[in-house]
């Protein structure tokens, strides 16, 4: 296995990533889109996507990318998880993004997405694990029929990528279908029914391999998101617990709290070790399975733990709705059951290393 710790053009790209977010990312802004009808940032994805180039980044440089790694889209999505950025970086530049590196048409539709000027989404419902059966639509004679739920970000994508029963996956163009928003979680990242009613679409591929690859990338890459949003809510509570006096004294100088501080931090740590192992097998390919399902396993629980202790350890200040914590734990809440519950993944481990229950 190669080096997991972060290289210099990593952190370098970090640093870049959170400037940006702080400066156009702030909690205020964020929460004022969760509470619009418009909560994705258009603006804030076409300075990330086209002014840093990052929608491309698993996009060889052949054709139109930045040919980088899963390693870097990890670190990116670790400073998007901070921030729960509302902005389709997973969905598109990630999720669409590995769907059509494994098909055979669809060169154009590559350059659009890598630029960032079209925002693509494989329809396939977002709780769908990598292993599992997906639905598909009706595929009569090129028009394609049907209804998918659960889809993320349906709602700012330009195209859609639509598995269809006679094994196709087929682009299909945001106006030509009926996109209906469901009630989500994580305001953030909204959900949405699509409908498909003789929709014409364009077969880029075939469906099974497509779909397969673009989830086990999800999924692997979702640990890193997953491991920004722990560490956000750890930082921020050590900070909150050195300025909060009681009995004139800082709260986290009581001994039951720091106790509680330190198991969280072991299990933050624990996380990064497994999204990064997770990005770096789907950079070599080497255990890529198995990296990814131990790092889904592991990474939910600890998210929520960690964000439910920022909400708990932050007092009544935490319980309102102005404080940013809420918002992480939705986060971390919707990404629990994102590509497949920890339940579905240990599952899945046991059969990839042969250690069934008896």
């Amino acid at each position: 296995m190669s080096d997991l710790l972060y290289s210099e053009e990593e952190e370098a790209l970090r640093a870049a990533v959170r400037d940006l977010l702080t400066d156009h990312c702030d909690t205020t802004s964020v929460l004022a889109r969760a509470e619009s009808d418009a909560p994705h940032d258009p603006a804030l994805w076409k300075t990330l996507a086209d002014g840093m180039g990052l929608a491309g980044l698993l996009v060889p440089e052949d054709r139109g990318g930045q040919g980088a790694t899963h390693r870097e889209a990890a670190v990116v999505l670790e400073e998007l998880g901070r921030a729960v950025a509302p902005v389709p970086y997973l969905t598109s530049a990630v999720v669409a993004t590995e769907a059509l590196l494994a098909c055979a048409e669809g060169g154009d539709l590559l350059d659009g997405l890598a630029s960032g000027r079209v925002i693509g989404a494989v329809a396939v419902g977002l709780h769908t694990a990598p292993g599992a059966a997906f639905a598909a639509v009706r595929a009569d004679g090129g028009a394609l029929h049907g209804e998918l739920t659960g889809i993320a970000d349906a709602a700012v994508a330009d195209v859609l990528l639509v598995p269809a029963d006679d094994g196709g996956l087929y682009a299909v163009t945001a106006d030509a279908v009926t996109v209906t928003p469901q009630t989500s979680l994580d305001l953030t990242r909204p959900l949405a029914r699509v409908t498909l009613d003789a929709a014409q679409g364009r077969r880029v591929g075939d469906a099974e391999p497509a779909v397969r690859r673009a989830l086990r990338a999800g999924a692997g890459l979702l640990a890193s998101e997953q491991l920004g949003v722990a560490e956000w809510a750890l930082t921020e509570t050590v900070r909150y617990l050195k300025d909060r006096k009681q009995f004139n004294r800082p709260v986290g100088g009581f001994q039951a709290l720091k106790h509680r501080l330190a198991q969280l931090w072991l299990e933050v740590v624990n996380l990064r070790a497994a999204a990064r192992a997770a990005a770096d097998a789907l950079a070599t390919g080497e255990d890529t399975d198995v990296s990814v399902t131990v790092a889904q396993a592991y990474a939910a629980p600890v998210a929520v733990r960690a964000a439910e202790e920022a909400l708990q350890l932050h007092g009544g200040l935490g319980m309102t709705w102005e404080h940013p914590v809420h918002l992480r734990l939705k986060r971390a809440k919707a990404d629990s059951i994102a590509y497949g519950t920890a339940g579905a993944h240990r599952e899945a481990l046991a059969d990839l290393v042969d250690l069934r229950a008896p």
